[in-house]
């Protein structure tokens, strides 16, 4: 009890400032478009420091991705200062500020005064405004409420991140109940920053995620989309997926994640495809969306996609109607925006084309935009077993063959199919036989 006690006390938030070149933070290291925003808004009298991930990420021995800002200037004073800028954002009013074609994103600080909320205690708008202490206490968790001033090259941490992050712990601000009710979409970034940062949950703060997961019902499925792309591109996407299940939040996300983890052959094939995935992006390799969510969703694809054939369907006209089943099921929670769905159905539809070796077809395959991707896709069905290796084997020869050995391999195509789909159509009877 007495421990517990000294422990809260020692967890009351309060201003410490640390030298941040003691934790291995210096100025270069730092984006020089956020520096420059930094410096000219400090020039014109206003505070402004760099802010959250970027100061985590590097205190953690890691790269950052985005520079954000946040100051004392509102969304009009900082566009003031940056002719270039433009503000966005109704809910939660934010400036863009261009340098090149990076972006730094420059916020206000968050007052402490009551925000309108709906029914559910979710947060409509957010822009009242306040000082550093309270935007501090508005911010998700303790390891992105830290702030850094370039020009003193100081650190200000106001609710113990710097000890989180030692200790290697996520804690949200404040109470979880409420702020989950604030934004349920904190409960995806928990799973989202312990599975990327290696950090684990602190108990007060995992313990409500199952008792809210009900509340991201109420999210728009545009922003549930780009959290969910952020889990899928965070270079530990089956970790996260396995913590989304852990916690109760996958059936929101993923609704048919259930049926797809019961089975040996379909796990095994979503774990290969997110962690080849995981393993591009830690290898600042490109990634392809279309292959992500192709993989995401083929189990239950193909399932109708084998069915449908069995009723006497040929093999592509049952594939896109198999395709379009899915995806209407899918869209009605997981909002998938066009340049991607395109892209998966394309994967898709160059699978059937794959057992195609004869003629010009093989050449223009090739041709197809995803083409990489589809093969790609074909490799991975082949090493969980769902088409026969040999196929994959043929094409992987064929793309690197000279023009003989291509032809060779044309040539004993046609007398061994290696396709697992390569079935003889069921003949219908015809609805209405002469004669009758």
């Amino acid at each position: 009890m007495i421990r517990k006690l000294i422990g809260k006390v020692l967890r009351r938030p309060g201003k410490r400032v640390l030298h941040a070149k003691h934790y291995g933070i210096r100025r270069d290291q730092l984006h020089s478009g956020a520096l420059k925003v930094c410096d000219r808004l400090q020039d014109a009298g206003f505070e402004a420091y760099i802010v959250g991930g970027a100061i985590r990420d590097l205190m953690l021995d890691k790269s950052p991705k985005d520079f954000d800002v946040a100051t004392s200037a509102t969304p009009e004073q900082v566009r003031h200062v940056f002719h270039r800028s433009r503000i966005i954002g109704r809910r939660f009013r934010i400036v863009h500020v261009p340098f090149g074609e990076e972006i730094i994103e420059v916020t206000t600080f968050r007052g402490a005064s009551e925000a309108p909320t709906d029914a559910s205690g979710r947060i409509l708008r957010d822009n009242a405004y306040g000082d550093i202490e309270e935007d501090a206490s508005r911010r998700d968790f303790t390891v992105n409420a830290l702030y850094y001033n370039p020009r003193t090259e100081e650190i200000l941490d106001f609710h113990h991140g710097v000890s989180d992050l030692e200790n290697k712990r996520l804690t949200i601000i404040g109470d979880p109940d409420i702020r989950y009710r604030e934004d349920p979409v904190r409960m995806l970034r928990a799973i989202r920053l312990s599975a990327k940062l290696g950090l684990s949950i602190a108990p007060a703060t995992k313990t409500p995620i199952l008792i809210h997961a009900k509340l991201l019902e109420n999210i728009p499925s545009a922003r549930l989309f780009d959290e969910m792309m952020k889990l899928l591109l965070s270079g530990s996407a089956w970790t996260c997926l396995m913590s989304l299940r852990e916690n109760g939040l996958h059936k929101l996300l993923f609704p048919l994640l259930e049926k797809q983890l019961s089975r040996p052959d379909t796990t095994t094939f979503l774990r290969k495809a997110l962690e080849s995935t995981d393993q591009r992006i830690n290898e600042d390799m490109p990634v392809s969306a279309g292959y992500i969510f192709a993989a995401l969703l083929w189990h239950e694809v193909e399932a109708d996609w084998i069915k449908r054939q069995a009723a006497g369907e040929y093999p592509v006209p049952a594939l896109v109607e198999a395709m379009n089943t899915v995806e209407s099921k899918v869209q009605k929670r997981m909002a998938i925006p066009n340049r991607y769905g395109a892209a998966m159905k394309e994967i898709w539809l160059l699978q059937p084309r794959f057992e195609q070796r004869v003629g010009t077809r093989p050449w223009r395959l090739m041709e197809q935009q995803r083409f990489r991707a589809a093969y790609d896709f074909l490799m991975l069905r082949a090493e969980c077993g769902m088409v026969e290796n040999s196929l994959g084997d043929w094409w992987t020869r064929f793309q690197n063959a000279d023009e003989d050995t291509r032809m060779a391999l044309m040539a004993a195509a046609t007398d061994k199919p290696a396709g697992a789909h390569a079935k003889k159509r069921r003949r219908r009877k015809p609805n209405n036989p002469k004669g009758e």
